[in-house]
């Protein structure tokens, strides 16, 4: 909140918080500014999926696998397809012409997918051969786009609860850990010492083979393996502050250690808290891509970002548009992600006040 006061010259001078101070600097970083755009827009057509003019992302129209994109109807594009084909059969054969049977396969095939029609999962029937694939469709005929978007949703949401369960992890016992110290110190500290010695990947891996391939057990297994880091760093902030004045001040008037440690250490370190959630996103999303490919991720009809480029890797020399379009969505996301979280970093250090 603002308030104006008076300098030494009786000139009126309004104050600033620190988040304000922060939002300004923050502004003045064009590529965090534009990582923040982005992830709001990201968030916006997640969000809004379900009203969105898209197909469903699990309806399957096997006519229509591996088509290209393009914005003809699908019908256009088998025609075409199934035409260059008979053209390319006629000329390995030293015809420059269709044979009668053949131009009368291709009338038959025209007029079926003039007039085909498919039961929707809503119960509705439609024109199937009417639909656009902007951005292609995969091997079983469901629409690229539409798994795009409701993969991002999945994606997205992995990445946002998993930081945020492992922060608050790793916030609570690092800080109450620097502030207690002693025994319990020495006992948080050597846990962690523990956990950091086993292969972080592993753990997840085996907990997911034996709870369960499903996204519950996919945020549960993330997050109790991830909050290390989060503990050190913030039982470094507590021990750098908790000799303070105004922590002097809180035990003379009588505060308790929850009280200290929630509404004043908490609270003064809360700048790194949110930068390096802001950059554990990225990593919690690269990690269930990871976990994807070799089968531990989210499990069908779902698909997130990791899923679908399993997927196009397997058909990237036939079909590239099927790895092109989901790693650039996800690759977008993440280079937001990181500026954001660097832009954060510079404008909650106050060290750099007067660089930017």
């Amino acid at each position: 909140m603002e308030t104006t006061v008076n300098n030494e010259l009786n000139q009126h001078v309004k104050g600033v918080s620190l988040w304000q101070d922060a939002w300004r600097r923050l502004r003045k970083n064009k590529m965090a500014m534009f990582g923040l755009y982005t992830i709001i827009f990201y968030a916006v057509i997640s969000l809004s999926a379900p009203i969105l003019p898209i197909y469903s992302y699990k309806q399957q129209v096997l006519g229509h696998q591996f088509l290209r994109p393009s914005f003809k109807p699908a019908g256009q594009l088998i025609y075409e397809k199934k035409s260059k084909f008979l053209h390319a059969m006629a000329a390995k054969e030293g015809r420059t012409e269709l044979t009668a049977k053949e131009n009368q396969e291709l009338a038959d095939l025209k007029e079926s997918l003039a007039t085909e029609k498919k039961k929707l999962l809503s119960g509705e029937e439609v024109l199937v051969n009417n639909r656009v694939y902007i951005l292609g469709t995969d091997s079983l005929g469901r629409d690229l786009l539409s798994r795009i978007i409701y993969g991002g949703q999945v994606s997205i949401m992995i990445g946002l609860i998993g930081a945020l369960a492992s922060m608050l992890i790793g916030v609570v016992l690092g800080a109450l850990s620097g502030y207690i110290g002693g025994r319990f110190d020495t006992l948080m500290m050597r846990f962690v010492d523990i956990m950091y010695s086993l292969p972080y990947i592993l753990l997840v891996i085996i907990f997911m083979a034996i709870f369960g391939r499903n996204i519950a057990n996919l945020f549960f297994a993330l997050a109790i393996v991830s909050w290390l880091t989060v503990a050190r760093v913030v039982r470094g902030q507590v021990l750098s502050l908790k000799n303070s004045e105004f922590i002097e001040a809180a035990r003379s008037s009588g505060a308790g250690t929850a009280r200290i440690v929630f509404r004043h250490l908490i609270p003064n370190t809360s700048g790194v808290i949110i930068v390096y959630t802001t950059l554990r996103v990225p990593a919690f999303i690269m990690l269930e891509a990871f976990l994807s490919f070799l089968g531990l991720g989210v499990q069908a009809p779902f698909a997130s970002w990791g899923v679908l480029i399993q997927d196009g890797v397997y058909a990237m020399t036939t079909y590239p548009w099927l790895l092109w379009f989901p790693a650039a969505a996800m690759t977008l996301f993440l280079f937001s992600m990181n500026f954001l979280g660097d832009g954060l970093r510079d404008a909650l250090d106050p060290q750099s006040k007067n660089k930017l």
